[in-house]
């Protein structure tokens, strides 16, 4: 055996068992599910083919109208909430702008080390009627009688989740920028420095410039998350009430495992995944105009 077929022979040893586990964990699951959304099948006996009518019944479906909202709403808090805020937290700590930065470090980052389960429940008793928001608000207005009812408005029911997840997830990212702006090599901001250049100069032309790739990054773990959020959602409200706060995930499930409609929920995670490959799609297209633009 000659010198490039061992090479060959040691890459493919290392490859395989990779693409194995890929094939068998995400790529086969997803072209059965796009087999079996073609179908009507409730677990037993031989399926029925139905051809689109999976897609037709949960396109015009207004609960999943709805919870396709929510989802979207999450991306939206994800990209343009978790991922500026957590490089603003990440920037002040690497600048050194606040004093015990390894404490606000640790404080900040710590609720991503909690289960999800257990952050629910603690919200849930945050923004219970007895919570101490409903107390909050009681003591500023004087109304002893408050109840807060904002789980009872289709519009606004996601808000308290849409905040959890803010303050979940944000230090995940902080962590990822504080990491990568140690990899930024301190004589360049020195320079840039003496040469005058101010805080917002530095910012703009020489750290973010250098962060665009792992922006991309992130931005793009914040889609796929968030349009297969599902736990901490199940576990504080469970789509409810009326399923103001379903998301596409927790659809899916439902019509799934407790109505055992298979095909349909099929249908509807091969959704979750078009949605999830259009958005990234965008955004890729999106940072490599960016990135050509500071070449």
């Amino acid at each position: 055996m000659t010198f490039k077929q061992q090479k060959m022979a040691s890459y493919l040893i290392l490859i395989i068992p990779g693409l194995i586990l890929f094939a068998s964990v995400i790529v086969f699951p997803i072209f059965y599910s796009f087999s079996l959304s073609f179908t009507k099948w409730n677990g037993y006996g031989k399926s029925l083919f139905v051809g689109l009518e999976n897609y037709t019944t949960i396109l015009t479906d207004p609960v999943f109208l709805h919870a396709l909202r929510n989802n979207l709403l999450i991306v939206a808090v994800s990209v343009f909430g978790q991922i500026p805020l957590g490089f603003l937290l990440a920037y002040m700590l690497h600048r050194k702008m606040v004093k015990k930065g390894e404490f606000y470090q640790t404080m900040i980052f710590l609720p991503i080390t909690i289960s999800p389960v257990v952050v629910a429940l603690l919200w849930n008793q945050i923004f219970s009627s007895s919570g101490m928001v409903t107390a909050l608000i009681r003591n500023f207005t004087g109304n002893s009688q408050y109840v807060m009812k904002i789980f009872e408005d289709k519009s606004l029911a996601i808000v308290p989740i849409l905040f959890v997840l803010l303050w979940m997830h944000t230090g995940t990212y902080m962590i990822i920028y504080l990491a990568n702006l140690q990899k930024i090599t301190p004589s360049v901001l020195e320079a840039a420095q003496i040469d005058g250049a101010t805080e917002s100069q530095m910012l703009g032309r020489i750290i973010l410039p250098s962060m665009i790739g792992t922006i991309a990054t992130t931005a793009i773990f914040a889609i796929a998350g968030s349009l297969k959020a599902f736990d901490l959602i199940f576990a504080m409200t469970g789509g409810g009430p009326a399923h103001f706060t379903e998301v596409i995930a927790l659809y899916m499930y439902t019509n799934t495992f407790k109505y055992y409609k298979y095909g349909f929920g099929s249908a509807a995670s091969i959704l979750i995944v078009l949605l999830s490959v259009g958005l990234i799609l965008i955004l890729q297209a999106t940072s490599t105009r960016i990135e050509r633009k500071y070449e």
